[in-house]
């Protein structure tokens, strides 16, 4: 038996990338899918986001797997958007029993050179878009009373990110939103749980801007970026990791194996929260 038979899963930023892994990995285990995704440009995002052909392409790959799926263009930083979502769910299918909150901008810039734009939009949709989310279905949760929330952090959610500040900022919002619902939740038998990634190979981090802060300047390819993939995890073997990678976590959190598991942060990461890091750039 799949250990999400039964369950409806909503993903938002579900049109790939890590998205796409969580939505084809909740209904390989037997969810049907709810994706969810903006599916058009945000100005300050440095590499293109998803299109509706990918949010198209998502739906016929959970379809291949012989389970129901639903496509909703939407905007997570919408109360509208976010409320029109959760209505398609329930009148698609009847109930949501999870909310994956995978989706997620990335951008560089130093914090006091950031425009309110690049900042705004970060957090809008990093952190903003988290909590419209979860405020969307957390009261049909309620009233089934029970439903598990996957949110996606980052590493750069519990340690400072270099040159990309407003997006660590975010992360570490996320966590803190995160099990401040988990608490509020819990009397519910609502569950909330966090997934901190490492370096994931999707369109976020293959983009020449990416790229280049990976390499430490310009010239980044997808080859500096395994070598630095390899300095930044610490098992053997590990590079930029696969999406699916965070999707199975967040299928055991979404499962009826972690019922009794709710505010914690699981990183993804290959072990790179316990490197000490070094300085590779000293100055005298």
């Amino acid at each position: 038996m799949g250990l999400l038979n039964d369950k409806v899963v909503m993903v938002t930023g579900g049109a790939r990338g890590q998205g796409r892994a969580h939505a084809v990995a909740s209904a390989r285990e037997g969810a049907d899918v709810v994706v969810l995704d903006i599916a058009a440009q945000i100005a300050s995002v440095p590499y293109p986001l998803a299109t509706t052909d990918d949010l198209d392409r998502t739906v016929k790959e959970l379809e291949a797997l012989d389970r129901r799926a639903v496509a909703v263009q939407a905007d997570v930083r919408s109360d509208d958007d976010m409320q029109r979502a959760v209505a398609t769910a329930l009148a698609e299918f009847g109930r949501v029993d999870a909310l994956i909150a995978n989706h997620g901008v990335w951008g560089g810039g130093l914090l006091w050179e950031l425009s309110e734009q690049q900042w705004d939009e970060m957090i809008g949709v990093n952190l903003t878009g988290v909590w419209k989310a979860a405020k969307a279905v957390v009261p049909h949760m309620i009233e089934l009373g029970s439903g598990s929330i996957v949110v996606t952090a980052s590493v750069n959610g519990l340690e400072p990110g270099a040159s990309y500040g407003h997006y660590a900022a975010s992360k570490h919002g996320v966590i803190g939103l995160a099990k401040s619902l988990a608490l509020d939740l819990a009397p519910h038998g609502v569950r909330c749980n966090i997934v901190a990634p490492g370096v994931i190979e999707t369109p976020m981090v293959v983009n020449p801007a990416a790229l280049d802060t990976f390499n430490g300047g310009p010239g980044g390819t997808i080859e500096t970026l395994q070598v630095a993939g390899s300095h930044y995890h610490a098992l053997k073997g590990a590079r930029a990791l696969p999406p699916g990678s965070v999707a199975d976590a967040a299928v055991w959190l979404n499962s009826d194996l972690a019922t009794w598991v709710t505010g914690v942060v699981v990183p993804v990461d290959a072990g790179h929260m316990l490197l000490t890091g070094f300085n590779h750039a000293p100055v005298a």
